[in-house]
């Protein structure tokens, strides 16, 4: 595989530590006499372990990162110089991607409802690997990209305990699979392969099992039917960094070797995954500086340069543990100070723009900071420019060793 040719000079890569970190962050403020925006660092250290670590655990199934997760330029040029591939779900992802000169055979247009312009342009630039769980679509397809490779997306059982599941939304139900492989084939399209999706931050992963079998089954479907033999299978995203990930690694190579042992054998099976958060969350760190401050009792009250109309927007639906270390530019550590229960809002006139209530921290002066970690997961993408406070101009800013 592509991605792990680029690795063999990295196997010593380690993300940079906090005190480095922390560091960088002081001097990037140092240097900007009156520097108050939010700013995102970028360890590109990083990605290049995260990268390294997926392919040590999954080294049977080629990474196509979901661009929506986060499209930052310098994140995605990394990605790209590592040789993963990509999931782009639109026209305009498909346009960054190429223009970072990465090859078309190298993005998966991942999205089961497409614009008709957007087929077409798929058509012009020359990817042709997509995904499809109704009539309706193979009808948009048939007529605009006829040559194009189809992965049949199908709803697997929902037994993973995630967090976001999409089976209401995505995937074809067992019953439709056949009408679809034969509405396919009536129409002279090439179905090479499934797709599915276990749901976003599983916790459960013998639903790998669940889900690849029933990737199976719907191969066996196929050449049953008489389709040319399948032979792409993308077991979509959902993947977390840190131990939960050896799990998820450890379940698919498991049901893979149950279900598929002679296709992978042989190397007649591309397996290929849609991971977002995996490869963008850690890498992403972001400063804020403290814009406000008010007192009421025993509670610190402060206002934040970015919230939740920007880079914190995840907080509406994802209560996740928001990882947020203070930084007083005047003292070298924060660690010994007294705590407070502090609230902590955003910059923008709503009331729901609160970032973190009843949190402890050292008191706080305007213009001293708080840096949120693990910060690229839907957070500058999903956010907006609300109040004129423009998460679009947030830069970053890329570090590494």
């Amino acid at each position: 595989m592509v991605g792990e040719a680029k690795l063999i000079a990295n196997r010593v890569t380690k993300p940079v530590s906090r005190d480095d970190l922390f560091h960088f962050i002081k001097s990037a403020i140092s240097n900007e006499q009156q520097q108050t925006d939010p700013f995102y660092v970028l360890d590109l250290d990083a990605i290049r372990s995260l990268v390294e670590t997926w392919f040590c655990n999954l080294p049977v199934v080629q990474p196509f990162y979901a661009v929506k997760c986060n499209p930052n330029p310098a994140f995605l040029k990394e990605m790209a110089a590592l040789g993963t591939g990509f999931d782009c779900a639109s026209l305009p992802e498909i346009e960054t991607i190429l223009s970072l000169g990465v090859s078309p055979d190298r993005i998966v247009f991942a999205n089961t409802c497409k614009p008709e312009s957007h087929i077409k342009y798929a058509a012009k630039v020359g990817v042709n690997l997509t995904t499809f769980d109704s009539n309706y679509e193979l009808e948009k397809i048939k007529k605009w990209h006829p040559k194009c490779a189809l992965l049949i997306r199908i709803k697997v059982p929902e037994t993973s305990g995630a967090t976001f599941k999409f089976g209401s939304k995505f995937g074809a139900l067992p019953e439709e699979i056949v009408p679809l492989l034969k509405a396919a084939q009536e129409a002279k399209l090439q179905v090479v392969g499934v797709s599915f999706h276990i749901g976003s931050r599983a916790i459960n992963f013998h639903a790998f099992d669940d889900a690849i079998e029933a990737a199976k089954t719907t191969f066996d479907t196929a050449a049953q039917l008489g389709l040319p033999k399948m032979h792409i299978l993308d077991i979509g995203g959902g993947f977390t960094s840190g131990p939960k990930f050896t799990d998820a690694a450890s379940a698919v190579i498991a049901a893979l070797q149950k279900y598929f042992p002679g296709e992978l054998a042989d190397g007649n099976l591309k397996v290929i995954a849609e991971p977002g958060r995996f490869f963008a969350n850690s890498p992403f760190t972001l400063a804020t500086s403290v814009i406000g401050k008010r007192e009421r009792a025993e509670v610190k009250e402060y206002w934040i340069s970015d919230g939740i109309s920007g880079s914190m927007n995840f907080l509406k639906y994802d209560h996740d543990e928001v990882i947020c270390t203070p930084l007083i530019m005047k003292i070298p550590t924060c660690k010994e100070l007294k705590t407070w229960s502090s609230t902590v809002f955003g910059p923008t006139c709503d009331a729901a723009d609160t970032v973190l209530k009843g949190f402890e921290l050292p008191e706080l002066d305007v213009n001293d900071w708080l840096v949120f970690h693990n910060m690229g997961a839907y957070t500058s993408s999903r956010g907006n420019d609300f109040n004129g406070f423009k998460t679009s101009a947030i830069p970053t800013i890329a570090y590494e060793n």
